[in-house]
């Protein structure tokens, strides 16, 4: 519950503007004060009158109001948190280079409260390297993002920019008022398959959906994390709060892994393919009448769990999965000294896990050998994300 909590909302220029109206009422449902600031590119799209109508406070819009005169010292000081819903491409430009031409970004400069972004724009402009670097620089100041979603946009396109629907965005505001233990850590996470191509229309892969990884993600952001979650071809929903790198090869993974450091801690939950072929065609490969079948030369992948446990920039804790079909501990202390990792999650694969929604896991360290019960993967998320925070307490 929100009961006593002030949450000053900005709602700046996007189309996503209407679901704000939806969050406010979720959040004065669970007791929470909301106050708003209304940009003027917010006010094309939703009206002082509806945000004032469902806040039940006065509505802030313009820094030069004889009312607002030091009204942005007022409201950065009321606030506990700062929601800003929907954010802007340029409402993120404008906080991550200290720019404060309105009100609403001169309270983001004076306000001492955390803040919450719910980024909102096209896949193009969210994806720009001038965007990413701008949430890059927010959040290494502590910012914490709730998605952007990936989906259907206003105009006929779909990717990442889509805004958090107003219970997730409820979510997100809930945990920020939570423990943060991890706060000001930078955590790298895998998640899902990679995919490496035999040629243009085939090729090899794990069984993964990527719910694990994913769901372990969204648990270290709740506790208050900057994680960067490196993802391989899967169809679950980005995790709010945490930075989404989209890669398909094993290769591509260990990349995108390296140019996240440094990082404080690592967990590897990803299932990487173990082996690619050696060369990979140009060509679709065709099945010719009455051939056999080709044959394959397959040669390792990077060992991206190896590697990072190794690696000149070593976070100081590196976790890895051990999948295994038959003797699940045995293979676990054995992959867990051969990788150089810290610690090993285990989970026997054999009985229905990829895909499900619940895990068994043994956590294996070099103390010991730890069984958890059957769990819902999210709460395997949890439970992991808890023992992380203690390992840094």
């Amino acid at each position: 519950m929100l009961t006593g909590k002030r949450i000053l909302l900005i709602v700046s220029g996007s189309v996503a503007a209407f679901k704000t109206l939806a969050f406010i009422r979720l959040a004065r449902a669970e007791g929470a004060s909301v106050m708003a600031i209304l940009t003027e590119g917010g006010a094309r799209f939703v009206t002082r009158e509806s945000l004032a109508a469902l806040t039940g406070q006065p509505v802030h819009q313009d820094l030069w109001a004889a009312e607002e005169s030091i009204g942005h010292i007022k409201l950065a000081r009321w606030a506990d948190l700062v929601v800003v819903a929907p954010a802007s491409a340029n409402m993120l430009a404008l906080m991550a280079n200290g720019l404060a031409p309105d009100l609403a970004s001169t309270v983001l400069l004076a306000t001492r409260a955390p803040v919450l972004a719910a980024p909102a724009m096209n896949p193009a402009m969210w994806e720009h390297p001038a965007t990413r670097a701008n949430v890059a620089k927010l959040q290494a100041r502590g910012v914490r993002f709730a998605g952007p979603a990936s989906g259907a946009m206003a105009e006929p396109e779909s990717g990442p920019g889509r805004f958090v629907e107003p219970d997730e965005l409820l979510d997100m505001v809930r945990d920020s008022f939570g423990p943060q233990p991890l706060a000001g850590r930078h955590i790298i996470v895998t998640s899902g398959p990679t995919q490496e191509p035999i040629d243009p229309v085939r090729y090899i892969s794990n069984r993964s959906s990527g719910k694990q990884g994913h769901a372990i993600a969204g648990a270290l952001a709740a506790l208050g994390a900057r994680v960067t979650l490196v993802s391989g071809p899967v169809v679950q929903p980005d995790p709010p709060g945490v930075e989404v790198v989209r890669i398909e090869s094993a290769r591509d993974m260990l990349a995108a892994c390296e140019a996240a450091l440094p990082a404080d801690a690592a967990v590897c939950a990803a299932a990487v393919a173990d082996w690619r072929v050696a060369r990979e065609a140009d060509q679709k490969l065709k099945k010719e009448p009455g051939a056999d079948a080709p044959t394959l030369s397959m040669t390792l992948n990077p060992d991206i769990l190896a590697t990072l446990s190794t690696h000149a920039q070593r976070p100081a804790l590196v976790v890895g999965f051990a999948a295994e079909t038959e003797h699940v501990i045995e293979h676990a202390k054995s992959k867990l000294a051969r990788k150089g990792c810290d610690w090993i999650l285990a989970n026997d694969v054999s009985v229905g896990v990829f895909g499900a929604e619940e895990n068994t896991i043994h956590l294996v360290t070099k103390q010991g050998v730890e069984d958890w019960p059957r769990l819902p993967k999210s709460d395997v998320a949890a439970r992991l994300a808890a023992r992380i925070a203690e390992a840094f307490a």
